[in-house]
């Protein structure tokens, strides 16, 4: 199945979200290599990388000129992002994704993210100045709404198509709801009856049994996979075989994923640099060995080594399972 964003077209329609600290470039080069119809950087604030806020522009500039790249803005004002917008477009960016749905307190005190949904008005505006900004896509993620009295998703969504938005993705739940309980797909339906536009399925997406679900109750087009393909970077592509009928990723095991965890760690180092690449990349070879079933004494001992070379010598008995962890 394909969609289609303006003149470009998304195959297949499943997703990487943006999260932020974790889909920087090596984590994104990972999945993309096992199959994803787009991947999404993560969150970049956009008045501080117009002002060249340190480590931000770089988030944005990051394989943003890589096909099948979306490039995710945050912000307040209408001047801010429509600059970011046309500074990550010059740099080659295909597709710009504006955040309304980060529940961040950090973002939804400073008016952006899912604050955003308080604020229609105010909100179509910024949709409006990265519109007119850019010649490329310019896509809306977002939530069902604020809270239970606020769900004004499919009204936003409905706006955001007028004012050129070419994708709508819905997060099932409401801001208020944080990452509790259950993502409500079902809810997700009235946006896709109220937008001509695609509508991507958001939230609990950690299984393909689940992908599927969502995409029943939903009625959406397509899914955005996020913490499920934590330590699980080949999960999307699992998703579009079993939903899309695309080719079947090679679940790497034994040898195989010891040399993935060891080149994106490598990938890692030398992105970041080996002092912070070494704190960076503890979190993404924590969960390669939760899912490996690496034993606790182990799995310290990798998060905790100081020395890369003492990392990746510690990586085959690792990821070897848990009755080799334990030998």
């Amino acid at each position: 199945m394909t969609l289609r964003l303006a003149d470009k077209e998304l195959t297949p329609p499943v997703v990487l979200a943006p999260m932020a600290g974790i889909t920087d470039r090596p984590f994104r080069d990972v999945v993309m290599r096992f199959g994803a119809g787009l991947v999404v950087s993560e969150m970049v604030a956009s008045q501080e990388m117009v002002q060249s806020k340190p480590g931000v522009r770089e988030r944005a500039e990051l394989s943003a000129d890589v096909e099948n790249t979306a490039v995710q803005l945050a912000g307040r004002e209408a001047h801010w992002m429509a600059e970011a917008a046309r500074q990550v477009a010059d740099r080659g960016a295909r597709v710009i994704d504006i955040n309304m749905g980060c529940p961040a307190k950090k973002v939804t005190n400073g008016l952006s993210g899912s604050a955003l949904l308080k604020t229609p008005d105010h909100a179509l505006r910024l949709i409006e100045a990265v519109v007119g900004a850019v010649d490329v896509p310019v896509t809306l993620k977002t939530r069902l709404g604020w809270d239970d009295t606020l769900l004004n998703a499919p009204g936003v969504a409905r706006r955001a198509e007028a004012a050129g938005v070419r994708m709508v993705t819905i997060h099932g739940r409401t801001r208020c709801q944080f990452y509790k309980g259950r993502a409500d797909w079902a809810a997700i339906r009235a946006v896709k009856a109220a937008v001509a536009v695609p509508v991507i399925a958001n939230g609990d997406i950690t299984s393909e049994a689940a992908a599927a679900t969502a995409l029943a109750q939903s009625g959406a087009d397509g899914v955005m996979v996020g913490r499920g393909a934590q330590g699980r970077p080949w999960l999307p592509a699992q998703i579009a075989h079993t939903l899309f009928g695309t080719p079947a990723p090679v679940v790497p095991q034994g040898a195989a994923l010891v040399d993935l965890v060891g080149a994106h760690y490598q990938a890692m180092l030398s992105f970041y640099g080996a002092e912070l690449g070494l704190r960076v990349a503890r979190k993404h070879l924590g969960w390669y060995m939760d899912e490996a079933g690496t034993g606790a004494e182990l799995r310290r001992a990798v998060l905790t080594a100081r020395d890369p070379a003492r990392v990746m010598a510690l990586l085959e008995p690792a990821l070897s399972g848990p009755d080799a962890a334990a030998a």
